[in-house]
């Protein structure tokens, strides 16, 4: 109703035919040389422009959506779809087109040069790729402007689905979510969301700003011999750059945060971008009486200069700062009372800051990378959160990860064939002031000692060099056969076998070749390499470090698929794949495999580990994608996936990212009036979980605030399927200079109640002021006259929200 209202206000001023402006670059997409004269049109031809001198254009349309074709001589045609012009933002949209090798060598005979519209396919990385614009980002319905949930729609994708997938772990084909590195431009962020867990990757909101960035690129195999310390993927977040000619900017507000984002020129040959974000849960979360209270900053920001016709420079920024209290909620019902024993009190703050310098040469580029990324982790739980008292304190960390990297890239291409080689050079601090009780001190009423404490406590500091080198070499040939093979190894000042060079030479190898005018069969064989985490390298013991003997964690990949084009906005792929691990790191405590964790929040690592699990993943996809046509535009995806890890001498079992099946679908309409209506539905089968070990739980759980699990029957539990369906209503209004779009996003519209991990705790007595007994009488340390209780309530309601982004 009151979307309604506001929709109805928002029109009374009534309608105009505004205009909007595109603008960007056309370049080649190897060598990154400006494409002077291409031609940009709509798809229908009614408007069109071309690239000047500096391969930049401008084109102003009327306020509306539509397909933008590229055309240059020697080129492949390039379409970009589903392009929203507004009258607030100037839009960005940049070309990087691939040279057509038919084409090319048709040249040398004629002065008319044949082109076609590509498959998806690359020369370097021919499959296992998928890509989203901003505009997808953006609009996807439940996605609240999240980058790390948007993702989890691709074919291949899964996050951590209990709870009603508050999390936003990244899990590839089955493996875990520490497995993947990102890129954004040419900088690697190693954080990428809010709340992370240190030693992986998840958290519940993601911190990159979607007004920064123009598409998003992920390979889940094939990855270029650039990329370093990956098992499973690779993201490659492309950021547009700041507008030339004027100040724009927007505000947006969502279900969970206010945002700003401005950007604009700096001089003649210098634009920026900057913004800010602040979450609004804590007050929203207070408000709804939850015993947890998070909050959280964000600041992101890109400046380029254009040093001279061949030489440019980027520099970048982001950083987060994450607070996570809690509060005792008025009703104090059993799940609110183990969401206060439980977690823990988080105090983080990262950054990453860098400088990329390009410079064109003949047929290729020189990119030279500085960067340095902090990341800041402050943990604390004691046995009543509501009381921090230092005598109860059950858990503690706070450490620190600081990078320093330097990364070379040359890329050289001519005649169809693409070659890069480069280096990196990293050096790595790590601290941590370590204390965690893993099982407490108990006696008897008498004062007779029943069970010693064990704890896990040390302090650490440590210094290390990283290093690597890389060549990989692509070729298409005139029959548009392609072939891609690429040799990486990498190498630390650390571990005892971190020297030597042989021990990670990681090769990989690729090749694509038609099977007609719309169908290419694609295959892939890569080896890859993983340093095990910080916390695990950083773990001491009486001043040494137990872990130095850990080797890198590798991954084989086999793939292999087809991808078939019947019009050039309609697609589908089906490919099949294979991971086998070796060298995954392994408690000793426990004999639990690393791959299994990592999907709570806290750390992940800080113990004594060997490099001696093995695993293996496996599964197929089937993908379909329909562009924008006639207003409607749709994704389609199915994967069959299993996941398999075992600890030394064990057999693989299920990990905790085995659910088989996977399913997504998003369905977007543009009606009339600037009205669009979009859907999303994910279905994904149960994760695997350990009961609990009920005596060791009742023992322990007024200490450590939770149970413990049984892993001598490791994952024999299931959950339910999680399923879920969202759908984002907008109303876009165009006045002369700016733009307001309100939308309604409603979560789990079915309000399906999706299962979480249970968790253990202590009946609560008749009139909820504290734990009841057997026999009357307070429950004693060792909860021996407690009564244990499994709390395993599905959840979940549907949960609307509006909001509005302002342009201007």
């Amino acid at each position: 109703m009151l979307f309604s209202l506001v929709v109805q206000f928002a029109a009374l001023p009534g309608f105009a035919q505004n205009t909007g402006t595109i603008y960007g670059e056309i370049k080649d997409k190897n060598t990154e040389e400006p494409l002077i004269g291409a031609t940009i049109t709509t798809e229908e031809g009614s408007n069109a422009t071309s690239a000047d001198i500096d391969g930049k254009y401008r084109l102003t349309l009327p306020v509306g959506t539509f397909n933008l074709k590229v055309s240059f001589i020697g080129y492949t045609d390039q379409i970009k779809y589903n392009v929203v012009v507004n009258s607030g933002n100037d839009l960005s949209v940049s070309f990087e087109m691939e040279p057509s090798v038919a084409a090319l060598q048709e040249v040398t005979v004629s002065t008319k040069a044949k082109t076609k519209t590509a498959l998806a396919s690359d020369v370097m990385t021919p499959l296992s790729v998928q890509s989203l614009t901003t505009e997808e980002i953006r609009s996807n319905p439940g996605g609240n402007f999240d980058v790390s949930k948007v993702i989890q729609a691709l074919p291949g994708v899964a996050g951590t689905t209990g709870g009603g997938g508050f999390r936003n772990d990244i899990i590839l084909r089955g493996g875990g979510p520490n497995e993947n590195v990102y890129y954004l431009d040419d900088i690697e962020i190693p954080i990428l969301n809010h709340f992370t867990t240190q030693g992986s990757a998840g958290g519940p909101a993601g911190i990159i700003n979607i007004s920064f960035i123009e598409d998003i690129k992920l390979s889940t195999s094939a990855f270029n011999a650039r990329f370093d310390n990956t098992t499973s993927g690779v993201f490659e977040f492309k950021q547009r750059e700041g507008n030339s000619e004027k100040l724009q900017g927007n505000v947006r507000l969502s279900a969970s945060e206010f945002a700003a984002t401005f950007d604009g020129p700096a001089g003649p040959k210098t634009t920026y971008l900057v913004s800010a974000r602040r979450s609004y849960l804590a007050f929203l979360f207070t408000l709804l009486d939850l015993p947890i209270r998070p909050d959280y900053w964000d600041f992101q920001t890109k400046i380029s200069h254009k040093l001279g016709k061949k030489t440019s420079l980027d520099i970048l920024g982001i950083g987060a700062i994450d607070l996570f209290k809690f509060a005792v909620p008025k009703d104090a019902s059993p799940e609110s009372v183990y969401i206060l024993r439980s977690n823990s009190y988080i105090n983080q703050w990262n950054y990453t800051g860098g400088a990329t310098l390009k410079h064109r040469i003949n047929n290729g580029l020189i990119s030279l990378s500085l960067s340095r990324n902090h990341f800041n982790n402050n943990l604390e739980r004691f046995e009543d959160n509501t009381i921090k008292d230092p005598e109860t304190i059950n858990f503690s960390s706070v450490s620190n990860e600081i990078e320093n990297k330097l990364r070379l890239n040359v890329k050289t291409s001519t005649n169809g064939l693409t070659f890069n080689y480069g280096a990196t050079v990293q050096q790595v601090n790590y601290d941590n002031d370590f204390f965690a009780l893993i099982r407490p001190e108990i006696r008897s009423e008498e004062g007779q000692l029943l069970q010693p404490e064990v704890s896990n406590t040390f302090n650490t500091d440590l210094g290390f060099w990283k290093y690597g080198a890389y060549v990989q070499a692509g070729k298409t040939f005139r029959n548009q056969v392609s072939i891609s093979g690429g040799l990486r190894t990498d190498m630390n000042s650390f571990t005892d076998t971190g020297i030597d060079p042989l021990k990670t030479l990681s090769p990989r190898l690729s090749a694509s070749l038609p099977l007609g005018e719309k169908v290419r069969a694609n295959a892939t064989w890569g080896s890859y390499y993983k340093l095990p985490i910080y916390t695990v390298l950083g773990f001491q013991n009486d001043g040494q470090f137990l872990n130095r003997d850990n080797e890198y964690i590798n991954s084989i990949h086999y793939a292999a698929g087809f991808e078939y084009l019947p019009k050039t906005d309609l697609r589908f792929t089906v490919e099949g794949f294979i991971k086998n691990y070796r060298n995954y790191p392994v408690s000793v405590f426990d004999n639990l495999s690393l791959a299994n964790l990592g999907g709570g929040f806290g750390a992940i690592g800080n113990e004594r580990v060997i490099s001696g699990g093995e695993g293996k993943t496996y599964g197929f996809e089937v993908f379909m994608q329909q562009k924008l046509v006639k207003k409607q535009f749709f994704t389609l995806s199915y994967t069959f996936v299993r996941s398999k890890f075992g600890g030394i001498n064990t057999e693989l079992l299920p990990s905790a990212w085995d659910n088989r099946h996977l399913f997504s679908g998003i369905y977007g309409y543009k009606f009339g009036k600037n009205w669009e209506l979009g859907v999303k539905y994910r279905w994904a089968g149960g994760s695997p979980y350990s009961p609990f070990d009920i005596e060791a739980s009742q023992r322990n759980y007024l200490s450590l605030g939770q149970g413990i699990f049984d892993y001598s029957r490791l994952n024999s539990l299931r959950l339910d399927g999680f399923n879920q369906m969202d759908v984002r209503i907008d109303k876009r209004f165009n006045y002369p200079n700016w733009t307001l779009d309100l939308f309604i996003d409603v979560q789990n519209l079915w309000g399906e109640k999706n299962e979480s991990v249970p968790n253990f705790t202590f009946q609560r007595n008749s009139d909820n002021t504290g734990f009841a007994s057997t026999d009357g009488l307070s429950v004693r340390q060792d909860g021996s006259n407690a009564i244990p209780l499994i709390l395993s309530e599905p959840s979940g309601q549907p949960t609307p929200s509006i909001g509005f982004i302002i342009e201007f």
